[in-house]
C-alpha cells in the first residue's frame, strides 16, 4: 500500500499539492482530517460531564492542567454509542481557535495522498451531511471522507463550548 501512495505522489500535476492527513474510523467508515488541526492523539480517559451541555459534548477533561471540552463524533453524526469504549481515542484538535477532544472509534493512520484524487462531495455522503465534508479521497483500495473541522464545529458550538469550559473551570 505504501508503494501506491509514493506512485500517487509521483504523478503531480502543476496544480496538484500533496494532502497531509490524519484518518480515523467512525461507525464503520473510514474520515480524514488535515494533519495540521490535530494536536495529538490520547487513550479514553475520564471525562467529567458538565450539566446542560449539548447532546453531543461528553464532558471535559483535564490536559497537563487545561480543561478541554471533549464532542463525541458518534452522537454529533447521529451514531449509536460504541459499546468498547476503552478502544476509542480522544483526538486533541484546534477548530476555530479553540482546543478541544474529539471522540472517535479508532485513529488509523497519517496519510500523504496528492490532492488531485480528491474529488468534490456527493450531494448525500453517508451519516454526514455534505457541507461539512471537502472532499472524497480515491484511492485504490478505499475511499475515505475528508471532513473541514471549521464547518462542522461552527462558530456557535465552539462560543458554547467556551462558555462551557470556563464554567467547568470556575467549578473545579
Amino acid at each position: 500500500m505504501q508503494t501506491a501512495l509514493v506512485a500517487k505522489e509521483t504523478r503531480l500535476t502543476d496544480s496538484s499539492q500533496i494532502l497531509q492527513l490524519v484518518t480515523f474510523t467512525l461507525g464503520g467508515e473510514e474520515y480524514a482530517v488535515d494533519i495540521l488541526k490535530v494536536q495529538e492523539i490520547n487513550r479514553m480517559k475520564e471525562i467529567t460531564r458538565v450539566p446542560n451541555a449539548p447532546y453531543y459534548v461528553e464532558g471535559v477533561i483535564n490536559l497537563r492542567g487545561k480543561v478541554i471540552p471533549v464532542v463525541s463524533l458518534r452522537k454529533f453524526f447521529g451514531l449509536p454509542e460504541e459499546e468498547d469504549r476503552l478502544k476509542q481515542k480522544i483526538m486533541i484538535m484546534d477548530i476555530q481557535g479553540v482546543t478541544m477532544g474529539l471522540i472517535v472509534d479508532t485513529v488509523s493512520e497519517v496519510l500523504r495522498i496528492s490532492s488531485s484524487i480528491v474529488e468534490p462531495p456527493p450531494a448525500m455522503t453517508s451519516s454526514v451531511s455534505s457541507e461539512f465534508i471537502s472532499g472524497i479521497a480515491k484511492l485504490e483500495d478505499r475511499l475515505i471522507i475528508l471532513l473541514d473541522m471549521d464547518r462542522l464545529i461552527g462558530k456557535e458550538e465552539t462560543a458554547s463550548m467556551i462558555g462551557m469550559t470556563e464554567k467547568a473551570a470556575i467549578e473545579n
